[in-house]
């Protein structure tokens, strides 16, 4: 679009056509004139009713705690968002299903929120049960006693292992 042969004068009718939906592309889906400007002021109120919402909850939210009494006195932590219980309490929301009981085991049961998301049957991490061991040890296999009692003299010392003359460093093709 730069070039000074960019007039009708100076383009080829197939350029021109090329130029003309160019054109048109630069301005598919733009607003222009009052649906510009009912566009914009939709956005403005919108960013004001998000922001002032946003404002709103986070002055609420702050000062809501949790609903659950244990001995008769009010749990003082503060609650999940979106929800009128906090972690250790949730499970008493029966409207919620995101979180379920640890069933825990015979001997010691349990009752901690675990989210539902971990597995079918979610566990804390004391009541996980670890899947089946996939690695059997070999066996040691057992030495013929003809190899234990196999003469010294077949193993050569460290000595005798050393190289007695030098090989040179450079090795040529």
């Amino acid at each position: 679009g730069s070039s000074l042969l960019t007039g009708p004068e100076g383009l080829m009718a197939k350029e021109r056509e090329n130029l003309k939906r160019l054109k048109c592309l630069r301005r598919y889906r733009q607003r222009y004139g009052v649906e510009a400007l009912l566009h914009r002021q939709l956005k403005e109120r919108r960013v004001l009713a998000t922001d002032g919402a946003a404002q709103q909850a986070h002055t609420t939210r702050s000062s809501q705690r949790c609903l659950a009494f244990v001995d008769d006195v009010r749990c003082s932590n503060p609650s999940l968002p979106m929800t009128r219980h906090c972690l250790a309490h949730i499970c008493q929301d029966t409207n919620q299903t995101l979180f379920k009981p640890c069933p825990g085991s015979d001997e010691v049961p349990c009752h901690k929120p675990v989210p539902v998301s971990l597995s079918e049957e979610p566990c804390c991490p004391l009541h996980l049960r670890l899947p089946p061991q996939m690695y059997v040890p070999e066996q040691v296999l057992a030495v013929p006693e003809e190899l234990e009692a196999a003469p010294s003299e077949l193993y050569l010392s460290a000595a005798e292992l050393q190289p007695t003359e030098s090989l040179p460093l450079e090795f040529s093709d």
